[in-house]
């Protein structure tokens, strides 16, 4: 089972991000997705800037996909989907249909987890396309993964999002230059003030979600590192990990250790309650509400 590093989510400054990936060269992680995947206002990096750092991490033995945003709402982004997915030298990860179209036929690709693929018709439908590896939908429960599993398509490999907020829902309005009363073409760049998302909290105070520009998370994180023998029973190939902007590499680390077997994993689950930046929860993998936190039978 491969560790993957899923797209960055936030919107962070340019020297952050060229320390951030830098540090992750050294860690034990298999898989790291980069690009924008969430607001092409966001341009402390352009695509040539995330192909230097995907040599870089290629250089250093990872294997190294570039991801397409999941909302296209302008020619310019389609532009930019279209130079990604003709980039010649790195597998994409399609997250709308129109990278599907761009991709089909031509070379292999991931299929995001915003496609929708949730019946063995479609999964087969996108390997029959050119799909080498899907992401299942994050809502998702592990007893209809195991159904797909056992039909999946010979030569498809499956990676489940493993930990992180999760993406929700995305939008064409911002709801961070909301919050301040900006129009979302004269947003100030707003999101730069937060790189782990704006908590909502309901009424009562309760924290619900993470505003993120034009998406929204959950505000809990989603951890299934105790789940791990059970993905790999499942014939899971890869575990998705989304950054965060602190002790991404310390998470990164327990994952390896109980993949592994060294680390057990309600010990791995313990140790990572203080690296994440809300509590955690599991309830979609177990077919709970997703806010929920099971413990596995």
């Amino acid at each position: 089972m491969k560790i993957a590093l899923g797209p960055l989510l936030y919107y962070w400054p340019r020297d952050t991000v060229l320390s951030f990936y830098e540090a992750m060269a050294t860690t034990p992680v298999d898989v790291v997705y980069l690009g924008e995947t969430v607001c092409s206002r966001r341009h402390e990096l352009r695509l040539a800037d995330w192909l230097d750092i995907a040599a870089q991490l290629r250089d250093a033995g990872k294997q190294v996909v570039l991801s397409t945003q999941v909302l296209l709402e302008s020619g310019a982004e389609v532009g930019t989907m279209h130079k990604i997915a003709a980039n010649g030298d790195f597998l994409v990860e399609a997250n709308d249909m129109g990278a599907v179209q761009c991709l089909a036929g031509k070379v292999p690709f991931v299929a995001g987890p915003h496609l929708n693929l949730y019946n063995l018709p479609s999964l087969q439908w996108m390997a029959s396309l050119g799909a080498s590896r899907w992401v299942m939908p994050l809502e998702m429960k592990k007893d209809d993964l195991a159904v797909l599993q056992q039909g999946r398509p010979d030569g498809l490999q499956t990676e489940v999002f493993a930990y992180g907020r999760m993406p929700l829902a995305y939008s064409a309005r911002c709801f961070t230059a909301r919050h301040r009363n900006l129009p979302k073409d004269d947003c100030r760049f707003s999101c730069l003030e937060h790189p782990d998302g704006l908590l909502l909290n309901t009424r009562e105070r309760e924290e619900f979600l993470v505003l993120n520009g034009t998406q929204t998370q959950s505000s809990r994180v989603y951890n299934l590192v105790d789940t791990l023998d059970d993905m790999r029973a499942l014939g899971v190939d890869v575990v998705r990990l989304s950054p965060q902007a602190q002790h991404t590499a310390d998470v990164i680390a327990l994952f390896d250790a109980a993949r592994a077997q060294a680390l057990a994993p309600q010990e791995a689950l313990a140790r990572m309650q203080p690296l994440m930046p809300e509590q955690g929860c599991n309830g979609y993998w177990h077919g709970r509400p997703g806010l929920e936190q099971a413990t596995p039978a």
